[in-house]
């Protein structure tokens, strides 16, 4: 066995040594792997971006009130069914002894992307007048919050950043009527910093939803009086509506869209990872070509196949791993923190900054790998099995 190992060991440092020899088919091998890993890592990157902006918006102590099957754009709640959710038992009171609710309208307005000059979704939130009782984590930026009763506007850090006309003190036109921006808030980089909010009163009546709601927000008295909620709201036929922490709401929300861009990211990565390994079969066959010789003097010697095939198969993952780490290399420098924006759950713009972890350069090397493994493994083969005549015939 120690025989074995050291051949094995002398012929893998021989074909490491000898690839500044074959430099340009190696190279070209590296760069085709790693171009294949910064496809799939830019997809990956971008699923996991936005995962973590949508995911990271719910907080576990509020819940979400939305009709039965209904979605933020879709759902209705009348006044009756948002008066008598006050009384469910498990929501939070404020000092004054209000429960600490927000009924919310959600509709979708047009913007102006700065990059590209293009209109995209925009969502406009309505709020109640406790709205900021119930979120934790929003804290006004720049400029103030709007006041009830009027056509004044707060929005999201990322809103002003990616989209037209949104600074603080500009004036926008939604629905014959002019608005004016007075405020930019930051949430902890959640997906409530691509909205846009205003009173939810003024909204009702400026989009005739009379005294209609599309959901509320309720801060709980702890995540656990979750179900008190639920049990209430199913209890009470008049009532009969969808109760979930707004954690979970948000969670469901990401995966969705995740599954959808990783979907499309490793069917492109694998269907281009078909060019990388012809280029990769072609470079390993060329060294074992040009090293012919060597293999058949050392098979003369005494070395056995084996050594050849694992030397061939060493030099194969060695420029792959390499191609991967260039992959990903390349990917964290040109897009890791890079601002992108795709539609949400409801057909709106959410803005994140794509996000690359360790977990995804590990998935695109293992990629790289396999790629490596493929292309280097019928070329070992062939190291494995040179007839030593036929090879000193072919030198």
């Amino acid at each position: 066995m120690s025989r074995t190992l050291t051949q094995i060991m002398a012929v893998t440092s021989m074909n490491l040594r000898s690839i500044p020899q074959r430099i340009w088919t190696s190279l070209s091998t590296v760069i085709a792997i790693g171009f294949v890993t910064g496809v799939l890592l830019a997809f990956l990157a971008l699923a996991n971006g936005f995962a973590a902006t949508v995911s990271g918006t719910g907080s576990p102590d509020v819940a979400v009130i939305l009709r039965k099957g209904g979605d933020e754009l879709s759902s209705v709640l009348t006044r009756e069914q948002t008066l008598l959710m006050q009384e469910a038992p498990g929501i939070a009171k404020s000092a004054d002894g209000k429960p600490l609710m927000s009924p919310e309208l959600y509709v979708v307005i047009d913007g102006i992307k700065k990059s590209s000059q293009t209109k995209a979704n925009l969502p406009l939130r309505g709020l109640g007048t406790l709205a900021d009782q119930v979120r934790k984590g929003v804290r006004i930026s720049s400029g103030r919050m709007f006041r009830t009763g009027t056509n004044e506007l707060v929005v999201g850090r990322s809103v002003s950043k990616q989209f037209e006309g949104f600074e603080v003190g500009k004036q926008i036109r939604l629905a014959s009527q002019n608005w004016t921006v007075v405020g930019e808030f930051e949430a902890n980089g959640s997906v409530f910093e691509s909205e846009l909010w205003a009173d939810v009163a003024v909204l009702q009546g400026l989009y005739q939803r009379g005294s209609t709601v599309q959901s509320v927000r309720a801060r709980l008295q702890s995540p656990d009086s979750l179900q008190k909620v639920k049990d209430f709201a199913e209890a009470d036929p008049r009532i009969k509506l969808d109760v979930k922490s707004e954690q979970a709401f948000y969670a469901a929300q990401s995966k969705g869209m995740s599954d959808v861009i990783q979907y499309l990211g490793w069917p492109l990565a694998i269907a281009m990872s078909f060019g990388a390994l012809a280029g990769a079969l072609n470079t390993m066959y060329a060294s074992v070509d040009a090293r012919m010789r060597e293999i058949a003097t050392l098979r003369a010697l005494g070395f056995g196949g084996l050594p050849a095939f694992v030397g061939t198969m060493a030099e194969s993952l060695l420029l792959s791993v390499v191609g991967g780490l260039l992959g990903a290399l390349g990917v964290y420098l040109f897009f890791d923190g890079l601002s992108a924006a795709t539609l949400g759950g409801n057909f709106t713009q959410v803005v994140f900054s794509m996000k690359l972890s360790g977990d995804l350069v590990l998935q695109g090397v293992i990629l790289a790998l396999v790629i490596g493994f493929v292309g280097g493994f019928f070329p070992a083969w062939r190291a494995a099995r040179v007839p030593i005549l036929a090879a000193f015939r072919a030198g």
